[in-house]
């Protein structure tokens, strides 16, 4: 068991992972992902409905995997927008994040106009929870702590979905600044 999820979840989430890298999401089925897990389709249909249902769980995991751990809030704005960046440039480099991004396009387009996944809600509430740390430390400015959330995470999800749209104008290193430049100066007090 990792992290309280049976081995067995993990391993089919784990083949599901390898599969959509090779393959796309759309090319990837229940079977391919059973038989890459080494367990039977009635297995995997324990866990989850259908094919769907385990991409969504395996594009969850893996994005709240890389939140860092709330163990220790940041005590200074430098320290939460640097946090803030190296998440956002850590999914911007994401095997699957890129995967999704050349084989299944509609996929993004589906969590940016039509509706919220699993992973963007516990995103938007771990943010907001920072913000309003921030705010009773004093170094983020006043304002509703979700809406300055909702801001944030638009701002992020846009640099991770559409970074190799302006890869042209901006390397990895430009990117980083510019987004700290942004973040720093939309939550920072102002005097």
């Amino acid at each position: 068991m990792v992290d309280g999820v049976p081995d067995t979840q993990t391993a089919i989430l784990d083949a599901a992972l390898e599969e959509v890298l090779s393959h796309g999401i759309r090319r990837t089925s229940v079977s391919d992902i059973a038989r890459r897990a080494g367990v039977a389709r009635q297995t995997l249909y324990r866990y989850w409905p259908d094919a769907q249902s385990v991409f969504a769980a395996l594009v969850t995991r893996e994005l709240l995997a890389v939140l860092p751990g709330s163990e220790r809030d940041a005590a200074t704005l430098d320290e939460l927008v640097e946090v803030l960046v190296s998440t956002t440039s850590h999914m911007r480099r994401m095997a699957l994040v890129d995967r999704l991004r050349d084989t299944d396009p509609e996929l993004f387009a589906h969590y940016i106009l039509d509706r919220l996944g699993t992973s963007q809600r516990a995103i938007h509430a771990e943010l907001a929870r920072r913000i309003a740390h921030g705010q009773q430390a004093g170094y983020v400015r006043a304002g509703d702590p979700a809406q300055l959330a909702a801001v944030v995470l638009l701002t992020a999800q846009a640099s991770v979905q559409s970074a190799p749209l302006v890869a042209e104008w901006i390397d990895d290193d430009g990117w980083s600044a510019e987004l700290e430049h942004l973040l720093r100066g939309y939550l920072g007090c102002r005097s």
